[in-house]
Order: structure tokens, then C-alpha cells, then sequence
């Protein structure tokens, strides 16, 4: 067993000869170069040449798009240097056994240099010239500087492709996988165009090559005929001309192929067609285009001297071929129209799990009208603004915020939006995408044409403007922003309130691994020794929930592992993590001072809620409830105009039960115990609620 496991499999024959090609192609160059091969291995050479010339410019016509043959570069270099490698083969036999007639070189060379060109070595070297005018200065040079355009545009695209692909997974337009193949295919396109720059030049050094070889075969034949076998000049001319011409035709059809190939891919564009459909496709996509080409060719056929059956046999094919193109056309346009009345469509008789829609962790749908905020060709920023979103709450509380899943919705206004998580509508607003909102912070002076409304955000009283009246606005005192910056705004501060909706066990789960990596023994010693995953995500929801991040994971897995208990609940754990994060949290409210201006209860009020919890389970009476509830909020309206915060302190025993009661009640409103307060910071009383209770 031991032994058929470090063996590698076998292979099949056919495997093993389909990967021969290339090597055995690179040693048969090697070959040719050394060895001297007779006529007849020169005609097969050849012939697999023209052949091998002819597949590649059909591969690079059929493709739909250059990455579809994107081993071109190297089929491209490998075919030239067996060319080139046919070439010094051939040379040898030119000049070896040239002497002996026009067919010492092989049925090919001898087909083309007395059949193409009709036994004329001047025809040939005219025809010559012209395929290697053709194929160095016009082809092969354009296809040269397109590649090497098309790199460098490739390569300048790629930071904007990659940002554009990052935008549309923060979107949750597309999947994590389908960015990695997107990714994939931006470098393979980079690769590929950046190989095709050097391939060309390989293709332009052949056609120089063939020149070369073309004037060595024939001042070199031709002194070898007259000086080492005594032939006449015009014998000898005849002779190696003829055969040079015929070796030169025979190398530089197929490298004209190859250089057409290679301008065919540089030049195409993706499409989900081939070039041949596509091409077609386009020329005759508009019947005027055929009009007109028949008509212009119908009035040259009139003219007196010219072929007029010929130009007037093109002008009705092109006329026909019009007229059938636009009533194909018109018969499109009959069958869009009758399409919605087919009602009935074929149904899958099953159903799968394909048909069940899942819920968004985080989702914002937009009216027709908000749809260019979100479109980046149409100039949206607003993926943008929720991708710095993500990041800033991600830094801020301390787990990577899932994407938003953007979508429009018929069923809300044009301007309307919505953001929901899990599926339930957090908030709602609307947007006006010409006009920017000017919002009133509390003071402003002068008045300013708009459109009054609420800021959705905080509900402040603002104004929907005109662009133009941004200045104005600003110096009256407003705040101006955007509509793409109204929506991030919102959603920021609903994700913020909700933050314990939006990491699970499985978020949870993912921390603990980064903490893994730094702390793997209190990792180890926590789960599933300590605490359930279940547990410590019921902390962490608490902590959020109060508004505390969750950054220092290390201080809190450390507090749940030291006070982890069988009898220990979520909230006294809760309480314990509080407890240690007292600084962060001190900082968080009070910033860099060191004095804590705070609100307390009566000592006797406190004890008697504390009292009513123990005994009455949680339950304390409704009356006493409502009184206290009435003041502390007018001790923290006192509070704020003076010009502190609101901060009740009390006991680490009734902290929760008041948190939950005035966490939907009060907004920036912070509840914090004894425990919390650091040894090195001090509070300062400003009231003491319980006069009103």
C-alpha cells in the first residue's frame, strides 16, 4: 500500500502522445538545422507548414475572443522558428544540389517556382517582392504597433477594472468566486497582450530573415553553379534562381498567414461571436448600408467602358440582399410586439432550491430614478460611499461588515429608497438625484430656496436645492450634501444601531481564528473548554448592542474565560467584559479628559429598584417605572444644556435592567456602572435623580 501510494498514476498513451507535439516539434527544428534532410522530408515539412499556417489564422478567425487562443504567442514563436529552421534545411539542399535541375529541392519548391510564377525567376522575384512589401511593411508593421498599444492600454486599464470589480462585489452584484475569475481574466488579458508585443517583433524578424535568405540562396547559388559545377550563367540562374524564388514563396505564404493571424487577434474586440459571424453580422446589421454600396456600384455599371454586366450583377445582389435584411428586420419588430401576449410559458415541473429566495444580510433598494446614483458608467458614486461605509464601521466596531446587496424596486416611488437587514426594513428615505440637500444644524442665517423636507438620517428640518445655490447655502450656515452622501449617511448610522444584527456565529467564529493566530492557547483554553460559540456570541451581541466594539477581542476572551462559571449567565458575563473594557469605553464617551460630568440615582431609589429586581424576577412596578423613566429624562435634558453629555451611573446590578429600559427611549444616552469607571479617572455629580420618583 505503501508503495502504490508514493508511485504516481499511470498515464494513458493517448495522454502521454497528445503532450509530445510541442517538445517533438522544438527537436525536429533542432534537426532540420543539423541535419540534412532529402527532398522528399522537405516536401512533408513544408507542406505540415502551410498546413500548420492555414489552422492557426482559422483558430484566430473562429475565436470570440483573444483569450480564447491565448496560446497564440507561443504557437506564433514556435512556428516561426521552424520556419526559419525549413528555411536553413532547405538552403542546403538549394545550394548542395541545385545544380542538378529544379526539382533537387522537392515537388513543393519545385511546384511553386515553376507553376506560381511560370517558370520566370523575373515574375518571381517580382511576386516575391511584393508578398514580402505586403506581409513586412503593411501587416506585419501594424499588427507590430497595435500590440504594442493594446499592452500598454491593457496595462493602464488594470487598476480601473480591478476597482470596478471590487464595486460590484461590494454591491453584491456579483459572488466572491465570480471576482476571482474576473481578476483572473484582467492579468491573463495583461499576459497575453504584453506577449503578443513580443511576438510580433519575432514575426517582423522572420520577414527580414526571408530577404536575407532570399539574396544569400541566390549570389550564393548562383557562384556555386558557375565556379564549382561550370555551369553557363543563364543555366545557372535558371536553375538556383528559380529554386531560391520557389523556397522564398513556399516560406513567406505561410508567414503572411501567420502575421494576418496576428493582426486578427490584436485588432478584435470580445464578443459572443466569432469574427466571421460578427463581421458580418455588422456589415449588414443596416439594410441603407446595402442600399447605398448597390446603388453607387449600379451607376458605375451604367457608365459607357466599364464591365457593366459584372458591376450590375453586384449592384442587384446587394439590392436583394438589402430588401431581405429589412424585412427580416421588420419581421423582428412584429414578433417583440406580439411577445408579451404569449402568456403562457413551459414550467419546470420540479422545483429546487434554486426557486427559494434567500433573505440579504444587508440590502438597499432604490426607485428607477436612484438607479444613475448606483451606476458607475453613468457617473454614480454611491458604491463608493458604501464601500468607505463598510470600512470606516469595520474599523470602528471591529468585524468586517457583510456586503450591501443593491437592487431597484418598482413598488417604491422613482426617489425612493430603502435599507433593510435580514430582510426587515430598517429605514426609508427619498432622494432627489437633481437636487442636493441643504441640512439645517440648529442655526442658520438668511433663507434659501428649496424644497422643504426632514433629514431621513436625524430628522433635522432641511431643504432640497438647486446645485447652483451650494454657496449660498453654505454661507447661510447649512450643511450641503449630495444625494449619494445622504443615502451612505443613513445607511452608516442604521448599520451602527444595529450592529448586533449583523455578525453571527460564524463572524464570530472568524475572530476567534484571527485571535488564533496571536493567542492560539486562550483560544484553546476558551472554546470548547470554557464557553459555547453560542455563549460568546450572546456576549458580543450585548456589547454591540450597547454600543461597545468589539476590537479588543483579546481583553474580552480573556474576561469570559476567567469568569466562565456552569451557573453564569450572557448579561453577568456581559457585565464582566464591561467591566474590563472600562477604558476603552470611559474614552469612547468622555474622550481624553479626565473628569466625568454624570448623572446618579438616589441611593434609596436604587436600592429599592434593586430590591424589586431580585425579588420580583426582573419585574419592577409600572409606576415607579414611568416616574423614573420621566426623570432622568429631564435630568438629561438639563444635562445637555449645560453642555455635557448624558451619563447616568449607577450599580452594576440594575446597569442592564436600565440600559434595556431607555435604549429605545433616549438617543446618545450612555448608562455606565461604578465598576466601569477606571481608577485613574473621576466623576463629577451634576444631578441626582430621585426627587421626582
Amino acid at each position: 500500500m505503501a508503495t502504490s501510494a508514493m508511485t504516481s498514476p499511470p498515464q494513458s498513451f493517448a495522454a502521454i502522445m497528445s503532450g509530445l507535439g510541442t517538445p517533438a516539434m522544438i527537436l525536429l527544428m533542432l534537426a532540420m538545422i543539423v541535419l540534412p534532410l532529402p527532398p522528399t522530408a522537405l516536401d512533408v515539412l513544408f507542406t505540415f507548414n502551410i498546413a500548420l499556417s492555414i489552422m492557426v489564422l482559422m483558430a484566430s478567425i473562429y475565436s470570440t475572443r483573444p483569450l480564447d487562443f491565448g496560446v497564440f504567442p507561443t504557437v506564433l514563436l514556435i512556428s516561426t522558428l521552424m520556419r526559419l529552421g525549413l528555411n536553413v534545411a532547405s538552403t542546403r539542399v538549394v545550394l548542395l544540389d541545385g545544380h542538378t535541375g529544379p526539382g533537387a529541392a522537392g515537388k513543393v519548391i519545385e511546384a511553386f517556382g515553376e507553376f506560381v510564377v511560370g517558370g520566370s525567376f523575373a515574375v518571381g522575384l517580382v511576386l516575391f517582392t511584393i508578398l514580402v512589401v505586403i506581409n513586412f511593411v503593411v501587416v506585419t508593421k501594424g499588427a507590430g504597433r497595435v500590440s504594442e498599444v493594446t499592452a500598454r492600454f491593457t496595462l493602464d486599464a488594470m487598476p480601473g477594472k480591478q476597482m470596478a470589480i471590487d464595486a460590484d462585489l461590494n454591491s453584491g452584484l456579483i459572488s466572491q468566486e465570480d471576482a476571482i475569475e474576473r481578476r483572473e481574466r484582467i492579468g491573463q488579458e495583461s499576459e497575453f497582450y504584453g506577449a503578443m508585443d513580443g511576438a510580433s517583433k519575432f514575426v517582423r524578424g522572420d520577414a527580414v530573415a526571408g530577404i536575407l535568405i532570399l539574396f544569400i540562396n541566390i549570389i550564393g547559388g548562383f557562384a556555386i553553379g558557375t565556379l564549382q559545377h561550370n555551369l553557363d550563367a543563364g543555366t545557372a540562374a535558371q536553375n538556383y534562381v528559380l529554386l531560391t524564388i520557389g523556397d522564398g514563396l513556399v516560406a513567406q505564404i505561410p508567414s503572411m498567414l501567420l502575421s494576418t493571424a496576428t493582426a486578427i487577434i490584436v485588432t478584435r474586440m470580445s464578443s459572443e461571436q466569432d469574427m466571421s459571424a460578427e463581421v458580418t453580422r455588422q456589415l449588414t446589421a443596416n439594410p441603407r448600408v446595402l442600399f447605398v454600396a448597390a446603388g453607387v456600384i449600379g451607376l458605375m455599371g451604367i457608365v459607357p467602358g466599364m464591365p457593366n454586366l459584372v458591376f450590375l450583377s453586384f449592384a442587384l445582389l446587394l439590392g436583394v440582399a438589402g430588401f431581405l435584411k429589412q424585412q427580416s428586420l421588420a419581421a423582428d419588430v412584429i414578433v417583440e410586439e406580439l411577445e408579451p401576449l404569449d402568456v403562457e410559458k413551459p414550467k419546470s415541473s420540479e422545483l429546487s432550491w434554486e426557486d427559494v429566495s434567500t433573505v440579504d444580510l444587508i440590502g438597499l433598494e432604490v426607485g428607477y430614478r436612484l438607479i444613475p446614483l448606483v451606476d458607475t458608467n453613468q457617473g454614480g458614486d454611491l458604491l463608493s460611499r458604501i464601500k468607505g461605509v463598510r470600512k470606516k464601521l469595520s474599523q470602528e466596531l471591529g468585524f468586517l461588515i457583510d456586503s450591501v446587496h443593491i437592487r431597484d424596486n418598482l413598488d417604491l416611488g422613482p426617489t425612493q429608497y430603502r435599507i433593510s437587514v435580514h430582510g426587515v426594513s430598517m429605514g426609508e428615505g427619498e432622494v432627489m438625484p437633481d437636487r442636493e440637500l441643504a441640512i439645517n444644524p440648529g442655526q442658520v442665517f438668511g433663507d434659501v430656496d428649496g424644497i422643504a423636507t426632514k433629514d431621513p438620517t436625524f430628522g433635522l428640518e432641511a431643504l432640497w436645492i438647486d446645485p447652483t445655490q451650494r454657496d449660498t447655502a453654505q454661507t447661510a450656515g447649512y450643511t450641503v450634501v449630495d444625494g449619494s452622501t445622504v443615502i451612505a449617511t443613513h445607511l452608516s448610522q442604521l448599520l451602527r444601531n444595529n450592529a448586533q444584527k449583523l455578525i453571527g456565529q460564524d463572524g464570530v467564529q472568524q475572530l476567534l481564528e484571527r485571535l488564533k493566530q496571536t493567542s492560539p492557547k486562550l483560544v484553546e483554553n476558551l472554546i470548547p473548554g470554557a464557553m459555547s460559540l453560542a455563549d460568546i456570541t450572546r456576549v458580543v451581541h450585548n456589547l454591540l448592542e450597547e454600543g461597545v466594539p468589539i476590537r479588543d477581542m483579546r481583553t474580552i476572551a480573556e474576561t469570559l474565560a476567567s469568569h466562565r462559571s456552569p451557573e453564569t449567565d450572557p448579561d453577568s458575563l456581559t457585565a464582566s467584559v464591561r467591566v474590563a473594557l472600562g477604558p476603552s469605553i470611559f474614552q469612547s464617551v468622555n474622550g481624553m479628559s479626565q473628569e466625568l460630568p454624570v448623572m446618579v440615582l438616589d441611593a434609596q431609589l436604587e436600592q429599592m429598584i434593586g430590591q424589586s429586581l431580585q425579588q420580583n424576577r426582573g419585574i419592577v412596578e409600572p409606576n415607579l417605572l414611568d416616574n423614573l423613566v420621566r426623570s432622568i429624562g429631564d435630568s438629561a435634558a438639563r444635562m445637555e444644556s449645560e453642555g455635557a453629555g448624558p451619563v447616568l451611573l449607577v450599580s452594576g446590578v440594575i446597569r442592564t435592567f436600565l440600559s434595556r429600559l431607555l435604549r429605545g427611549r433616549m438617543s446618545n444616552f450612555y448608562i455606565l456602572a461604578y465598576e466601569e469607571i477606571p481608577a485613574d479617572k473621576s466623576i463629577r455629580v451634576v444631578t441626582t435623580v430621585g426627587n421626582a420618583a
